[in-house]
């Protein structure tokens, strides 16, 4: 089920109603909660609802054994094993076929054609959120940064919890267990502020929406398009992926504040950021935070060759989002972006330029943040590397000519623009003023009925999210 669909809408209605007037007491209503994320799961693919629930009850049996163990190599080797096993079925499901692949087109190299068989497995909506939720909560029992709860139901519950399945925010079992444990009953506040989100969330997907023909005539245009739609292409995509994917975070956070649930930012705008790691501090927060507390640290973090470090950690990330070299070039890109970010700010003679808050070094310090989280996007979006390469020689016009752009191409690359910004406006709204436009009911209400009607009016409610493959 899609959020910004009808059978969604129907599926929450019901589901709200037996939430908040017939399951009152708290273990009918964590019971009712797994019974209907797993439908909601199911509604997808039924076929995989084991293969979730099996991952909850591999790691938490394991989380408990490491909590009864007093023995650390026996610790150790719990959570080695539940490593194991979540990477595993990450691994087979999202990363076998591209490994074969790779392997078969590596020995062509040296004149040998490998027929290796493809397992052509279908993959699992959400399987790279729901794996690194379940994985944080054995990391955090082994490290002591938490107590393995009883309830094997709640953990269940808790990790299948609806709203943020499919697509995050990544949840620590610290944010989400105890809300799980001891479900509140929402306050107005939080009741006005999810509704606030849900409409914010679907403004910007249905944005989103409206700029993917732009993205795709750049990106999937079969001969060059010109120098003007390139670039729109490229900033229709930065906005496509954010509105996309940032609208279904917020969605999740509304949804489930309707439910009493707290569940953290994942997007802080993002694309004002004024540094390579300032950008990663804002966006996909749950994964950013999740890759430098449980990869970047363990490897030894700044204390113990941090540019390797870094390098792994972003190429991880960039390995998480896909099987694919575009994913991995991407995160090497910014790899890269970040260690030289991390070099310079260590220099005497950049020292003054990182600390100076004037406005026109502000401005110099977005400009070439945006630009190279732009040239990153075109890694993340082309089909493969050598479409991706040409890609970035027609944005600087470096190829042979372009075809001529027509008003129609600036006009549209005008509204790419707006639509930027209309979405990081809404963003910085909600983080900064919407407390005052709650006090105002009319005006608050008005607006909320006056934003869903006019996505309802000119969006696609079918389109499904973007990472809903990763």
């Amino acid at each position: 089920m899609i959020f910004n669909t009808p059978i969604f809408f129907a599926f929450f209605i019901i589901f709200l109603f037996f939430y908040g007037f017939v399951f009152l007491r708290q273990t009918p209503k964590v019971y009712f909660t797994l019974v209907a994320s797993l439908v909601f799961y199911g509604a997808w693919n039924y076929n995989f609802i084991p293969l979730l629930v099996g991952s909850a009850i591999a790691d938490y049996f394991i989380a408990q054994a490491i909590g009864a163990s007093s023995d650390k190599r026996a610790r150790k080797g719990l959570v080695t094993l539940s490593i194991a096993i979540n990477l595993g079925i990450l691994g087979l499901f999202k990363y076998a076929d591209f490994v074969l692949v790779s392997v078969a087109d590596f020995l062509t190299l040296f004149n040998y054609q490998a027929s290796l068989p493809a397992l052509e497995w279908i993959l699992p909506v959400g399987i790279s959120f729901y794996t690194f939720q379940s994985l944080s909560y054995t990391i955090d029992v082994y490290r002591g940064d938490m107590k393995p709860r009883k309830g094997l139901v709640e953990f269940t519950a808790a990790l299948s919890f609806f709203p943020q399945l499919v697509a995050g925010p990544i949840l620590r079992a610290r944010q989400i267990l105890p809300q799980m444990h001891a479900i509140k009953v929402p306050q107005w506040e939080q009741v006005k502020h999810g509704f606030l989100l849900i409409t914010v969330g679907l403004m910007k997907k249905t944005t989103a929406d409206l700029l993917a023909g732009p993205a795709q005539l750049a990106f999937d245009a079969e001969q060059s398009v010109s120098l003007i739609e390139t670039w729109t292409g490229v900033l229709a995509f930065a906005g496509q992926i954010y509105g996309d994917f940032s609208g279904y975070s917020d969605m999740a956070i509304g949804l489930a504040l309707l439910l009493g649930f707290q569940i953290p930012l994942n997007f802080r705008v993002p694309y004002f950021a004024l540094s390579p790691v300032d950008f990663w501090r804002r966006w996909h927060i749950s994964l950013s935070t999740w890759l430098r507390d449980y990869l970047y640290i363990s490897l030894g973090g700044n204390r113990n060759n941090r540019y390797r470090n870094v390098m792994l950690t972003m190429l991880l990330g960039g390995l998480w989002h896909g099987a694919a070299w575009t994913f991995l070039a991407w995160g090497v890109f910014h790899g890269i972006i970040i260690s030289v970010t991390h070099y310079l700010a260590g220099l005497p003679k950049f020292a003054s330029f990182v600390e100076n808050k004037s406005k026109g070094i502000v401005i110099i310090k977005w400009a070439m943040t945006f630009y190279l989280v732009l040239l990153g996007w075109v890694l993340f979006r082309a089909p493969d590397l050598s479409s991706a390469w040409l890609m970035l020689i027609e944005m600087h016009g470096l190829s042979a000519p372009l075809p001529e752009s027509g008003n129609v191409a600036l006009l549209i690359f005008g509204l790419a623009i707006l639509a930027l910004l209309l979405m990081h406006l809404l963003d910085y709204f909600v983080l900064n003023h919407s407390e005052k436009l709650k006090k105002k009911a009319w005006l608050f209400w008005s607006l909320l009925v006056i934003g869903q009607g006019l996505c309802l009016l000119v969006g696609e409610p079918s389109n499904e999210f973007i990472y809903f493959q990763f």
